[in-house]
Parts: C-alpha cells; sequence; structure tokens
C-alpha cells in the first residue's frame, strides 16, 4: 500500500458471526411462518330431491249472487269439484239488456264452455244533447294598466 493510506476492512471474524446469525434468524422465520394455502374449490352439493305429493283432489262446491241496482251489478256464479273435474257456471246482466250464461267442464280432456244469451240486446235511440246557455255571462277583465318605465337621467 501507498504510504499515508490505510487499509480498513469490515470485515472481522466478529461480523462473519453476525451474518451467519442474522442467515440463520431469517431461515427460521421463513420456515416458521404459515405456509401459503392454494384455493379450495367450492364444495359440490347435490340438487335437492323432494318427495312428489300425489293428494288426491279434494271436492268442494260454492256459489254466489250479487244483484245491487244502485251499481247496476247482477250477476252470480256457481261452482263444483269431483275426483274427474270441475262443473259450473256463471251468469252476468249485460249493459244491453241480455243476460249472458257460460255453463264450463273443465276435465282430463280440457275446457269446455257453453255461452248463451238470454232477451234481445236493446239499444236506446241517440238523442243529441240539448245546449243551453251558461247561467251567467263570461267574466269580463280590464287589461292591466302599466305606468311609462321612469329611467334615471345622468
Amino acid at each position: 500500500m501507498a504510504e499515508g493510506h490505510q487499509f480498513f476492512s469490515c470485515y472481522t471474524k466478529n461480523n462473519h458471526f453476525n451474518m451467519k446469525f442474522i442467515i440463520l434468524v431469517a431461515l427460521f422465520a421463513v420456515a416458521a411462518a404459515d405456509s401459503y394455502k392454494a384455493a379450495e374449490y367450492a364444495p359440490k352439493y347435490e340438487a335437492p330431491k323432494y318427495e312428489e305429493v300425489t293428494d288426491a283432489p279434494q271436492p268442494y262446491s260454492f256459489g254466489y249472487d250479487v244483484q245491487d241496482k244502485e251499481s247496476y251489478n247482477d250477476f252470480d256464479h256457481s261452482e263444483k269439484s269431483d275426483s274427474y273435474g270441475v262443473t259450473g257456471s256463471y251468469r252476468v246482466a249485460l249493459p244491453d239488456g241480455r243476460t249472458q250464461i257460460v255453463t264450463y267442464k273443465a276435465d282430463k280432456d280440457g275446457y269446455t264452455a257453453d255461452v248463451k244469451f238470454e232477451g234481445e240486446a236493446k239499444y236506446p235511440e241517440y238523442k243529441e244533447a240539448e245546449y243551453k246557455p251558461a247561467a251567467y255571462p263570461a267574466p269580463a277583465y280590464k287589461a292591466p294598466e302599466y305606468k311609462a318605465p321612469a329611467y334615471p337621467k345622468y
């Protein structure tokens, strides 16, 4: 080495031991850490199983009748069921004066309906409404009166 220069080394036996210790601690830390778990696939479930319900059809019977003169409602309905199908009928008073009667049957072969009308349709003759003048004359308003605008003078 040249005169006046000193070689300075950081490497000593003590430093060598420290470096080995740090590496050893790092290896233990990596080994002790929980390993990464790969993502698990979603669990497979079987399709739900349902018992097929095979209850026998329950027979029923009902009926109602509405007659309200104020609201011009006049109709009725009745129906009954057994293990083979449904039968019933309904009746409606139509605005033209006729009565519509529907008798129906629904079974394994489908739905069948028999539609009948009683009475004759009556259509009153059209009468044009009479013109009546208004009870009071239409209001008359005076046009608004405004003063001419006043502008400042400079």
